[in-house]
Formats: C-alpha cells, structure tokens, sequence
C-alpha cells in the first residue's frame, strides 16, 4: 500500500509511534552506536525508585505526574490556594482556567538552568528548577500578565501571548545576567507563537470565548464520548493544534514533526526512516490536562498510553545508576546540542527504560497497570529519584550530561 508523505508524518505524532520506536531503539541492544545498555542494574534501578516513593507516599497514595505538582511546594500547593478562594461562574470555566496556566507553565518549563532562582516576594521563600519556573509562571498568570482584561487576571489571551517581549518574560521570572535563565528568548518566542496559533483557530480554542488556551477544554468536551476521552486521544490533538507552536525543525509531507529527530539505527521501509519521535512536552501537557478534565466531570481513559518522558531526570537515572553507560568515557565531559544522535538514542532509551522499570516496580510491590499506572510510578517515582541521585552525585544537582538547549525541548 502507498503511503503519502502526509500520512507518514502523522503516523509520528502519536504515543504509539513513540513507544514503538523507543523499544526498537532498545532492541538494538549492542548495535546501539552510543550507549551501552546494562540491564541487570534495573533491579537497583527499582529499589531507588520504590524507596524514593515511598519516602514520598508511605500509602502509596500517589498521585499522577503533572505540572500540577510543581505548584505544591513544601506542602504548601499555590495553585490550590488560588482556586479555594475563586467562585467560579461554572466547572467549565475553571477548567478552562486550570487549561490557561498549566499549557503556559508547561510550555515555560524546559530546564532552567543551574543558576537562575525565583524569589516569592509574598513569603520571601526563593525557588529553583521546575518549582522556580512553576512559581513564575503562577505569579505572572495570578498578576494579569496574559490577559487582556484587567479585572479578570486568570486567563491567558491570545493576542497577549502573541504580544510577549523577551523583556517582559525576564522581568516576570526575575532573569537578568546575575540570575540567567536558560533559553529565555526561545520561550519568548515559543509563547509569542502559541499566541497566533490560538489566534489563527477559533473554532478550537475559541468556541466559547475568544481564543485562548483554554479554549482546547470544549474542544475535548465536545470531543468526549459519553462524558470519556482517552489519554492518546489528547495527545494526538495536542500535537494537531498545538504543532505549529515549534520552531521550524523536521517535516514531512509539509507537516512539522515537532519533539521528532535523526538516528542512522532507525531504519523503516517507508519514508519516516531514520526519524524518532519523543514529543516530551506535549506529553508532558497531556499528563497535565487530565486532572482539570476529570475535576469537570470528564473521564479519561487509557492513560498508560501515554509513555514515560524523555527529560533529563529520567535519563539521568537511568545514567547515574548504570543502566545507561556511554561508549565514549569522555562522554560526560562534552556538550551535547538536542538533535545530536548520542541526545536521541539517550531519550529514546530512556521512553523504552521506564516501560521496563515500570514492569519491575510493579512486580516488587505486587500491584499491575490498574493499580499503579506509569503516570504514578513517574511522580512517584523515577522523576524524584533522578533529582535525588543527581544532587548525591554533583554538587549542583544537574543531570549527568550538558544538553545545549533552546528552552523548547527539556
């Protein structure tokens, strides 16, 4: 059968397609050209992983990965904090709400780099890395930063995102050459291009109101069927509509691959050879989405179809406990830019690492897919245990491997 370039490219965006190509890379085990894979270590790999969680969650009450997390800080949860005090006109519209900051905290929260810091002038308290970038974006949500109304602080407009200054973003998160944030202009840039994408389909994000982000909430609810959605569903319409919001990377067929790059291992008969695809903020949102859709009555299915992400945490465990080794021992001295073959086997291995983890935690704790899905096992988890592994073994808590990044892709 033929297959037109279009529909190649879509057969990549989609968790499927990551998974699949993830545990082909796996399977490459020896042939793999820039790690090799120890898998007798995933066993040490559980242990860290089960006894960080139940530090964490003693009733193994865990709840799902998302940047909902990031608001909790030292137990104290802003966001939560934010919604007790609002009477909101309707489910609906705090959904909508809940959509508005998290797509833009998600989208402001690639690495941050090792020295920037946020100061929450209300409590003094001064926060780093993904709770810092959290926090930022909070502050700027809460203060009327996106909106274009002045009396209704908690949304986000398309015309203000579309209208956002690299000055402006710095001045909200506190960025300046003693306080560097990492790849400030490209998450400038990426807000700037979320705003015309919202802008240029109102009958997605616009049904209800004038688009903006939240706008994708009643396009999920009219999407729902019988009150349900399923997680790979939310995926796939993340990366439809929200696909242009990347910077101009690979395409096929004229359809931009997003979180999608080049490994000479990755061999197929058809025209997606060579290509790998990851979309790790995109997933990264979609985990995110699920909990406002559930808090407004819809239910989400299948949510172990989405896959682990492929971030630095989670590869630098696999790393830091040896289950990763690169070939090269100088490897952990180098720079590595995102779309460097040695970055796409490690995050492609990484996706294809924590199904296999996932499967030994479960069977350590006697629980199955129902009982403990990957999202729970990712808070739980293997993303805290990369940071905790990370900080015993560096000083400064970063991951294993220099990753020269644009602030689009961790």
């Amino acid at each position: 059968m033929i297959v037109s370039p279009q529909d190649a490219a879509r057969s990549l965006l989609s968790a499927a397609a990551v998974r699949d190509r993830a545990h082909r890379m796996l399977a490459l085990g020896d042939r793999l050209p820039n790690f090799r894979v120890e898998l007798n270590r995933l066993d040490e790999t559980a242990r860290l992983v089960i006894d960080t969680t139940r530090a964490a969650y003693p009733a193994l009450d865990i709840p799902f990965h998302s940047r909902w997390r990031h608001f909790d800080i030292d137990g104290f949860d802003y966001w939560d904090e934010i919604d007790r005090a609002m009477v909101w006109p309707s489910a609906a519209e705090r959904a909508r709400a809940a959509f508005d900051l998290v797509i833009v905290s998600v989208l402001l929260d690639a690495g941050a780099g090792p020295d920037w810091k946020f100061r929450y002038e209300v409590s003094g308290e001064t926060v780093t890395r993904s709770e810092g970038l959290a926090l930022a974006s909070l502050v700027m949500f809460r203060n009327c930063e996106f909106s274009k109304w002045p009396s209704y602080p908690l949304r986000v407009d398309a015309e203000m995102l579309e209208q956002i200054t690299e000055a402006k973003l710095a001045e909200g998160f506190q960025a300046t050459k003693e306080n560097p944030l990492a790849g400030l202009g490209g998450r400038a840039d990426l807000l700037r291009r979320l705003g015309r994408t919202l802008a240029a389909a109102p009958d997605v994000f616009g049904r209800n109101d004038t688009p903006r982000p939240g706008g994708l909430f009643d396009h999920f609810a009219a999407l729902a069927d019988n009150n349900s959605i399923a997680a790979p569903v939310i995926l796939a319409e993340v990366l439809k509509h929200l696909g242009p919001i990347w910077p101009s990377r690979l395409t096929l067929g004229g359809i931009a691959l997003g979180d999608c790059w080049k490994h000479s291992a990755m061999t197929t008969d058809d025209e997606t050879t060579g290509l790998v695809p990851l979309h790790k903020l995109s997933q990264w949102l979609s985990y995110s989405l699920i909990e406002p859709l559930q808090q407004a009555g819809i239910e989400v299915t299948d949510i172990d179809g989405l896959t682990g992400l492929a971030e630095y945490r989670n590869g630098g465990l696999f790393i830091d406990t040896g289950v990763l080794v690169p070939r090269d021992p100088d490897a952990v001295c180098k720079a590595y830019t995102v779309d460097s073959e040695f970055v796409v086997e490690w995050r492609a291995l990484t996706i294809a690492l924590l199904d296999r983890l996932a499967d030994v935690v479960r069977a350590q704790l006697g629980k199955d897919r129902e009982t403990l899905p990957l999202a729970r096992i990712l808070q739980g988890g293997t993303w805290t245990a990369g940071r905790t592994i990370a900080r015993r073994l560096r000083p400064d808590g970063g991951p294993p491997l220099t990753i020269v990044s644009d602030g689009t892709v961790f």
